[in-house]
């Protein structure tokens, strides 16, 4: 007999539920939200799983590559589908939410995702760290013409290495403003 199981991830635990090929809830329970234990946990049924089911979120590639690697047939599935098919039950819990997912994965009424591969996602995370570290030092450039502009000093047009010098210089006369622009500009370093 085939088996089929639907995992409904939160941050701290997973409500696993396991159904056989006629629909029928063969196994329930509530894991840790790691892979390790999940695998041992689903491992430890007995059954052989045809198709293993969780909703695509912000644990779901971490836990995806852990099951994958366990060797089980771990399938991610798009949330805007999945929602929509869970919206038709009465109590919306973690419990239910479980057992539909187990039930569109053995009526084979799901959308897969691609889940990255973890290569791909380290390169995504160095990209958006670099994007928001440029942001910020933007940010706290901006606010310091916007500083010296509220004392008449004008920065003007200068190259990003001759930004830290000019604002030195329009603040060289005023000791009180260079200990806050000298702090913002030891940030923007």
């Amino acid at each position: 007999m085939k088996h089929y199981a639907g995992l409904d991830v939160s941050v701290k635990e997973t409500a696993i539920c396991v159904v056989g090929d006629d629909g029928q809830v063969c196994s329930e329970m509530k894991i840790a939200s790691h892979p390790e234990e999940l695998s041992l946990a689903l491992s430890s049924i007995g059954v052989h799983f045809e198709r293993i089911g969780l909703e695509a979120g912000p644990l779901s590639q971490w836990l995806f590559e852990g099951l994958a690697r366990a060797g089980l047939p771990v399938i991610c599935i798009e949330t805007r589908h999945a929602k929509a098919f869970l919206k038709a039950q009465v109590n919306k819990t973690d419990r239910n939410d479980a057992r539909g997912i187990a039930q569109m994965m053995r009526v084979n009424l799901y959308r897969p995702v691609h889940v990255k591969t973890r290569e791909s996602q380290q390169r995504r995370a160095l990209l958006r760290a670099r994007k928001l570290l440029q942001e910020k030092a933007i940010a706290v450039e901006n606010d310091i013409r916007g500083l010296l502009r509220n004392f008449g000093l004008k920065v003007g047009i200068v190259g990003r290495g001759k930004f830290e010098a000019r604002a030195l210089e329009l603040i060289a006369e005023l000791p009180e403003l260079e200990k806050v622009i000298s702090v913002l500009l030891a940030a923007r370093r």
